[in-house]
């Protein structure tokens, strides 16, 4: 349940309800300026805004739109208005972008945590042991960054997509180079065996952009309908983690295998990325004003052609070294 608070001249409430007739509200001042409070379910909520801001004309400093959340209201009426709002919540935009910010710039903590995740499935990796490359899974934040990229392209704002994509850049470089590091490390103390689990990671197909795709699609889902975010992000984890790992072992147990490896990280990070923008078109995940869906329109359209294009060569890539 929401609780809206708007501010309007008289001019615009005028216009404003028609609207409000349709939720339940209460005018609480009409002199000099209507003040008017309303409560309805949160589904309602994006819609109901879009709805408001249209009407009023927010380059008044009088008018203005505040939203809460009250810790309870009790009313028949709203209890009636949320049994017949949808169950599954959809989370407004401004707190679907307020979440991307951790995700566009690089902090200690994440390369941190990213460093060790990588380590440790390395480590299971060499064991051919997949509870351990599992565990691991479970520590990497490797989701934010792509999330964030699709929500910031959706939304307009295309310089905080290149940022969530360096950063996506350097979480991945980091396991690259660590991976290779240690392997080289260990080589030379003892015999490596090249095992199953990582030679699985060498095989490239384009079934493996398709499942990327779907991991994308359904990560970002998972997140707009409020769902656990450790769930898409291990699925996330799954098709990134350890196939990075596996491209810094390449470079020093299978060098002959190196493309092979490289590919399949490229064809996972690009599907994902599809996948994502996918999702934010299918859910409706856009810049509320005029203006702004322009140019989420414009920074939408530029980064499908380039997505389109790396996916088009990395299937022949893939259909090349199969």
């Amino acid at each position: 349940m929401k609780k809206v608070l708007i501010n309007a001249r008289k001019e615009d409430y005028e216009n404003l309800a028609s609207i409000l007739e349709e939720h339940h509200h209460v005018v609480l001042r009409q002199d000099p300026v209507y003040e008017v409070k309303v409560f309805l379910p949160d589904t309602d909520l994006d819609a109901f805004i879009d709805e408001v801001r249209e009407t009023i004309d927010l380059r008044y400093k009088e008018n203005l739109i505040e939203v809460s959340s009250p810790e309870f209201v009790i009313s028949p009426y709203l209890k009636r208005a949320e049994e017949k709002a949808e169950k599954t919540e959809k989370t407004p935009i401004e707190k679907l972008v307020e979440t991307t910010r951790p995700y566009l710039r690089l902090s200690p903590g994440t390369l941190a945590m990213t460093s060790i995740a990588g380590l440790i499935a390395l480590t299971g990796l060499f064991l051919n042991n997949a509870a351990v490359i599992i565990g691991a899974m479970l520590l990497s934040p490797i989701l934010g960054p792509i999330y964030a990229f699709a929500i910031s392209v959706a939304v307009g704002r295309g310089e905080d997509g290149l940022r969530s994509l360096s950063v996506l850049a350097a979480l991945l470089l980091s396991v690259f180079v660590l991976s290779a590091l240690t392997t080289a490390g260990l080589h030379l103390l003892v015999p490596l065996a090249v095992t199953p689990e990582i030679l699985s990671r060498t095989v490239v197909s384009p079934i493996y952009i398709l499942m990327a795709v779907l991991l994308g699609f359904a990560a970002v889902l998972a997140l707009d309908r409020g769902m656990s975010d450790l769930i898409a992000g291990v699925a996330i984890a799954a098709a990134l983690l350890p196939p990075t790992v596996v491209a810094g072992i390449a470079t020093v147990l299978l060098t002959d295998r190196v493309l092979q490896a490289g590919v399949l990280v490229l064809e996972n990070v690009v599907g994902m990325l599809a996948g994502a923008l996918i999702a934010t078109l299918v859910l409706g995940i856009g810049a509320r004003e005029y203006y702004e869906q322009v140019a989420a329109r414009k920074a939408m359209v530029r980064t499908a052609l380039a997505v389109a294009l790396l996916l088009a060569i990395l299937f022949g890539l893939s259909l090349t070294l199969t």
